[in-house]
């Protein structure tokens, strides 16, 4: 079912034709009391059609539909604000167009990697087609509630928390928040369309381990960026030796196999040692 514009006319015109069949009709009244009965039978008809003109007045307001029904039959939609007349003795039921938002509870899921971690999200929505939010389902909020979390669901599932290997360049919950949100507006907006719903936005709003597992993973973290860090000393470490070595070449000093071993294992030790290097004096050579 498709959202589509239902009749209607000024309300200010339709007060003011029930105004003059309410005076036609009393006045049919009075003098039909006075004279003769078919004055009674034209002031009872008249007075039906105002009543029926009052039953079909409707105000809107912004950033409102109305969803008109007459008999169980759908008339169509009326968005435009205002006060309007429509079919009488119909149903209207309203609808809020406005933008609003869905803060999901923190959901607890396993990732990609089997993880239990903790996750929310916000969806910002808004109604686009009040047919189908009216007819296609139950109760359009609860169903943009249940699949937003549905949506979440399978999103943190789908990939890890965190990515333990440099060389991995794959995306993760953490350290690709935009493209994990474009990816669940997406989602969203797939699942919604059925209930005319248009997503605006979808942020991740919390994500984290689970506490059982928050200590341990913690750990990790440390563990590996220490890792992550010697690796980079020991690459540094490694072209100052090179370099070094380089200009001892270029100013004719030459070093012998062993000289140079041992050169090495000195700048390796006192630049890659976490501790302050202490001079030791070689009184001797290294061949004796």
């Amino acid at each position: 079912m498709r959202e589509k514009n239902a009749w209607h006319l000024n309300g200010f015109v339709a007060v003011l034709l029930f105004l003059l069949l309410l005076a036609g009709g009393v006045v049919s009244l009075v003098r039909g009391v006075e004279t003769e009965w078919p004055l009674i039978a034209l002031a009872v008809v008249l007075l039906v059609l105002a009543i029926i003109i009052l039953s079909s007045l409707v105000i809107v307001k912004p950033n409102e539909g109305k969803v008109v029904t007459f008999f169980g039959r759908y008339m169509g939609t009326i968005r435009s604000d205002g006060f309007w007349m429509i079919v009488p003795f119909s149903e209207r039921k309203s609808i809020s167009l406005r933008v609003r938002n869905f803060n999901s509870q923190k959901l607890k899921v396993n990732d990609a990697e089997g993880n239990p971690v903790e996750i929310a999200a916000v969806v910002v929505f808004r109604v686009t087609d009040t047919a189908k939010a009216m007819f296609d389902v139950d109760n359009y909020e609860t169903f943009v509630e249940i699949q937003s979390e549905t949506a979440i669901r399978h999103i943190a599932a789908k990939y890890p928390y965190d990515s333990f290997d440099e060389e991995m360049n794959g995306i993760t919950l953490r350290g690709n928040a935009d493209e994990v949100a474009a990816e669940l507006l997406a989602e969203l907006q797939q699942r919604l369309v059925v209930a005319g719903v248009e997503v605006l936005e979808a942020r991740l709003t919390h994500l984290a381990y689970s506490p059982e597992i928050a200590g341990a993973m913690l750990q990790r973290q440390q563990a590996l960026a220490i890792v992550s860090a010697r690796r980079k000393v020991v690459e540094g470490a490694v072209g100052m030796v090179e370099l070094a070595l380089n200009q001892l070449q270029e100013k004719g000093i030459e070093l012998d196999d062993e000289r140079r071993a041992a050169m090495v294992n000195n700048l390796m030790v006192a630049i890659v040692s976490d501790r302050a290097a202490t001079p030791v004096i070689n009184a001797g050579t290294l061949y004796t």
